[in-house]
C-alpha cells in the first residue's frame, strides 16, 4: 500500500516530487529510504519499446550545470552534455527523447536519432558536423545555420531550447540543482515521462502506467544504484545522496 501511495505522490505532482517530499507525505522513517525508491520508480519510467518520434523533429544538445569559465561552444570539463529531440505538433511540441552524451561527435549523436527518431523522419539540426551522414541513413536534414547568430537561436530552434529551460528549471527548483551526474539520466527520464504525459487529463492513467512499467522492471538495491559495490557504514556527506536533494554544495554535484 505504501509503495501505491508512492507512486501516487509522484505522478500527481505537477513539477515532481523531492525525496524529502515523499519522505513527509509518506512518513517514511529514512531520507535515505525516500531516496532510493525514487530511483526505483524514475527507472521504470522509460519503455525499453517505445515508439520513436516521427515527423519533423528538432535536435540539438545543451549543457546541463553551472557556469563554466574557459570553455566554449559545445566543450565542457564538468557540465554534462544533453541531446534533445523535439516532435513538432503544428506550431507546439509533441513527445520528445532525451539522452546523455559523452561528446558531440557524430559516434554519439548519430545513435541517439538512429535510437529515438523513426526514419523518413526529418531533422532540423543546425550546421554542427555532428550530425553530418544522418541523411544516409534515412533521416532527411533540414539546417538552420546558427554561426554568429547564437541570440536567435530560441526563435530559430524553438522547441528543443524550450525543452532546455524547462528542464533546467525543473532541476533547480524541485531538485534544487543538486542530481549527481551519474544519476541524470534517470533524471531525464522522470522528465520525459511527465512532458510527454502533460496533456492528460486523469492522473489515474498516470499512476496506473507507472504501476505498469514498474512490475517489468527489473529491481535494484540501494548499493546498486549509489554504485556501491559493498555495503559499508558511511557518512551523510559521502554517501552523497543527502546533499544530492538538499542542495550542499558538494564537488560531485552538477551545479
Amino acid at each position: 500500500m505504501t509503495w501505491f501511495r508512492a507512486m501516487w505522490y509522484v505522478t500527481s505532482q505537477k513539477n515532481g516530487a523531492s525525496a524529502l517530499g515523499l519522505q513527509r507525505v509518506l512518513g517514511l522513517g529514512s531520507y535515505e529510504t525516500a531516496w532510493t525508491w525514487l530511483h526505483k520508480l524514475r527507472r521504470a519510467m522509460v519503455r525499453p519499446d517505445r515508439d520513436r518520434l516521427k515527423g519533423w523533429i528538432e535536435v540539438d544538445e545543451t549543457l546541463v550545470g553551472g557556469l563554466e569559465e574557459g570553455v566554449s561552444g559545445r566543450e565542457t570539463e564538468s557540465k554534462a552534455l544533453v541531446v534533445i529531440a523535439a516532435e513538432a505538433d503544428g506550431p507546439g511540441i509533441g513527445r520528445i527523447r532525451m539522452r546523455v552524451i559523452e561528446d558531440a561527435s557524430a559516434a554519439s549523436l548519430h545513435p541517439f536519432v538512429q535510437d529515438c527518431v523513426e526514419p523518413g523522419s526529418t531533422l532540423h539540426t543546425d550546421g554542427w558536423q555532428g550530425y553530418s551522414g544522418l541523411d544516409k541513413k534515412g533521416y532527411p536534414r533540414e539546417v538552420t545555420l546558427l554561426r554568429g547568430r547564437r541570440k536567435e537561436a530560441s526563435i530559430l530552434m524553438p522547441r528543443v531550447h524550450r525543452i532546455a529551460g524547462l528542464l533546467k528549471r525543473w532541476l533547480l527548483g524541485t531538485h534544487q540543482g543538486a542530481v549527481a551526474p551519474q544519476h541524470l539520466s534517470y533524471y531525464l527520464d522522470e522528465f520525459t515521462f511527465r512532458f510527454n504525459r502533460r496533456k492528460s487529463k486523469s492522473r489515474g492513467k498516470l499512476f496506473f502506467r507507472l504501476l505498469q512499467q514498474s512490475v517489468g522492471t527489473s529491481p535494484k538495491t540501494y548499493d546498486t544504484i549509489i554504485g556501491r559495490s559493498k555495503p559499508a557504514k558511511q557518512t551523510a556527506q559521502q554517501v552523497g545522496v543527502w546533499g544530492e536533494s538538499r542542495g550542499y554544495p558538494l564537488d560531485t554535484f552538477i551545479r
